[in-house]
């Protein structure tokens, strides 16, 4: 089976690495692709692809089985619906999944891979429910838990726009490049 990890990772940090480490041991996954997308479609991005690809790399460079590649698709469902990774596992967020069905065409984003939902401790179940109870294939949808990390990629730019240090929120190599190239000054 291959986990998918799609995002802007603007940039990533630690509760990212925490949810594919999660997820490669217990899906046993054989590969995961991390899935850099060039330009969001659902978000703003603040550095170029090539910053943010740079730093998918060194964050995700430790992780077995895990190769960052290039996603042209803005779009989770245009991505997966010509069948190109195979049976399939998306991984997203707790809250990007209570988010799910603002995405496009969720439904058929399940008709092509089945959704592995990262929850955490004291994440409200009931939003979980409600998002899992409007789709028409909520079979394809799974829940794992991961530990709680408390950092989002706002706040590392925030932390960092203020000159803070982020080097609990994001893994090393993260921080090392990002002061080394004076990212998100």
């Amino acid at each position: 089976m291959t986990g998918l990890f799609g995002g802007a990772f603007d940039p990533p940090h630690n509760g990212h690495i925490a949810l594919t480490e999660t997820a490669l041991r217990r899906f046993g996954l054989e590969r995961l692709l991390v899935l850099v997308v060039v330009a969001p479609g659902h978000r703003e991005i603040v550095l170029p692809f090539e910053h943010r690809f740079e730093l998918a790399r060194l964050a995700f460079a430790g992780l077995p089985r895990t190769e960052v590649v290039r996603e042209e698709k803005a779009y989770t469902v245009d991505a997966v619906r010509d069948g190109r990774f195979g049976p399939a596992l998306f991984l997203v967020g707790a809250d990007e999944f209570a988010a799910f069905s603002t995405w496009k065409e969720p439904d058929e984003v399940l008709e092509h891979v089945r959704l592995a939902v990262a929850t955490r401790p004291g994440y409200p179940r009931e939003r979980l429910d409600q998002a899992l109870a409007g789709l028409r294939h909520p079979e394809r949808v799974e829940f794992f838990e991961i530990p709680a990390v408390p950092v989002s990629s706002s706040d590392v730019r925030a932390r960092l726009a203020r000159r803070e240090p982020v080097g609990t929120l994001v893994p090393d190599a993260v921080a090392r490049e990002i002061e080394r190239a004076g990212l998100y000054r």
